[in-house]
């Protein structure tokens, strides 16, 4: 490193821009595709109402973070608008065009994205109160003042997001170790590939590896995300002694990481979560600059004023998010600002030792009591027991990971019975989120909602069956429910 000049650190910023980019680009998408039906004007919860309700009172505005949608009525069109307008922005990023341009076109760039995607994020509710919503809003901001690729990407900013890794993973870490017994007596990953929220492929073969195998894996974990951390910052450590190994230290932090995370890509389904882990890491990832005379441009005045300027905001902004680390009552996935910025993270603090699955039937039979019923599929959670699961991360399956939460509480929300209505009209938006519509479009006279414990198939059952799944049905939660008048 060279004072303001992170000359090491090209490849990083390389990185760090176009997997950002490519990120929202997959969040605008699944926006485009699934906003509508959950949120829209017909949605199960539709923002509009949520909009209009938060104008009646100022108290409420202050509640609700910043939105276009504050200021423009929202409509389904322009959500489509903005989602098209993302993509087109994050393409270009992802391709590097803007990156060609003088340092503030990038800027403008990510910083349109950033506030493009909290406009969404603010009036989405309970689905869109994931963790990795609020990771990749703070990662937009901060690449939005990586520089241009003519100059070396400023220093405090690459510093900036290794402390954005550092309140990921050592947060998660510090939640597990303060949370469940199973992750202090190193059996929590003998549950977790079978009760994750959204199964991969090969999370059977996971799951049904040797204990010991589990137990190396948690303790893998809080190495990881305890020890590690720390390291992602020896690169500084050039600042004062220019021939340590500081840059090695830091790229063996970030690759341990990152093979952490890539393990979890592979036997989960945790949307960009893991993704995001694995681009931001890359900011550790450095290489010894070339001879003297072959350097890069040195850095304009203008954008070390800028980017020294958001460094010490982030200076500011990031003393409550420290506190909560080392806080007795951590908080997971908490946010200190309107904005986002410097928030805290964790995951997984307890794992649930069984899965608990809410099938929903159909009939179109006029008897409910002596009717033949048949599932509806979803693309992501189990229900039909011989399917395998598929690999959908990082794009996000909003719905199905709602559904996994719903055994998780007290009693039905509001948008589940919805979604029955949504099923009893046959309503096509609808229909086209899940896997399957046993009734192909055709109205059903009744749905009901069976509670199932599934769990993995061993290798002799799905010898003897082809099943991946083996499941016990619990007892009828929602009784048939039909449409009055139909």
């Amino acid at each position: 490193m060279d004072g303001f000049a992170a000359v090491e650190f090209g490849f990083a910023r390389e990185v760090l821009q176009r997997g950002i980019a490519a990120l929202y680009l997959v969040a605008f998408l699944s926006t485009l595709n699934q906003f509508r039906p959950l949120l829209g004007e017909r949605g199960l919860l539709p923002a509009p109402e949520l909009l209009n309700w938060v104008a009646g009172s100022t108290s409420r505005r202050r509640m609700l973070r910043p939105t276009l949608f504050a200021r423009i009525r929202y409509t389904d069109r322009r959500l489509v608008a903005l989602c098209g307008a993302g993509m087109v922005i994050a393409g270009l990023l992802v391709i590097g065009i803007p990156q060609l341009a003088p340092p503030w076109v990038p800027m403008i760039c990510f910083l349109l994205l950033w506030g493009g995607y909290m406009s969404i994020t603010s009036i989405g509710q309970t689905f869109y109160s994931f963790g990795w919503e609020m990771l990749l809003l703070e990662a937009g901001f901060l690449a939005a003042f990586l520089g241009s690729a003519d100059q070396p990407p400023p220093t405090v900013v690459i510093v900036l997001f290794w402390w954005l890794v550092f309140r990921l993973e050592f947060g998660a870490g510090m939640i597990k170790i303060r949370g469940g017994r199973e992750w202090r007596d190193l059996t929590a990953l003998m549950y977790h590939h079978e009760t994750q929220p959204m199964p991969g492929p090969l999370s059977r073969q996971a799951h049904l590896l040797p204990k010991w195998f589990h137990r190396g894996e948690v303790i893998g974990s809080h190495f990881a995300q305890l020890v590690v951390p720390f390291f992602l910052f020896a690169p500084l450590g050039a600042l004062w002694l220019p021939d340590g190994p500081w840059l090695l230290i830091g790229a063996i932090a970030a690759a341990i990481i990152i093979l952490t995370q890539l393990w979890l890509v592979v036997t989960g389904n945790f949307a960009w979560l893991n993704w995001a882990t694995i681009v931001i890491a890359f900011s550790a990832i450095g290489f010894p600059a070339g001879a003297e005379g072959t350097r890069e441009p040195g850095i304009p005045l203008y954008w070390i004023v800028v980017t020294s300027a958001i460094g010490i905001l982030y200076l500011v902004l990031s003393w409550p998010a420290l506190r909560n680390l080392f806080a007795s009552r951590q908080l997971m996935n908490a946010s200190f600002n309107r904005w986002q910025l410097a928030n805290a993270y964790g995951a997984f603090g307890t794992v649930t030792k069984q899965r608990i699955e809410y099938v929903v039937e159909g009939t179109t039979d006029a008897d409910p009591d002596a009717a033949d019923w048949r599932e509806y599929e979803f693309k992501g959670k189990p229900t039909d027991v011989r399917r395998i699961p598929r690999q959908f991360a990082p794009y996000h399956l909003r719905l199905d990971w709602l559904m996994w939460f719903l055994p998780l509480g007290r009693s039905l929300d509001d948008w589940f019975t919805m979604l029955l209505v949504r099923l009893l009209e046959a309503d096509a938006p609808t229909l086209r989120m899940l896997h399957r519509d046993p009734f192909e479009g055709e109205r059903p006279a009744w749905v009901r909602v069976i509670s199932y414990r599934y769990r993995f198939a061993t290798r002799a059952e799905h010898r003897e069956s082809g099943a991946v799944w083996v499941r016990d049905r619990r007892h009828v939660l929602v009784r048939p429910l039909g449409l009055s008048g139909s």
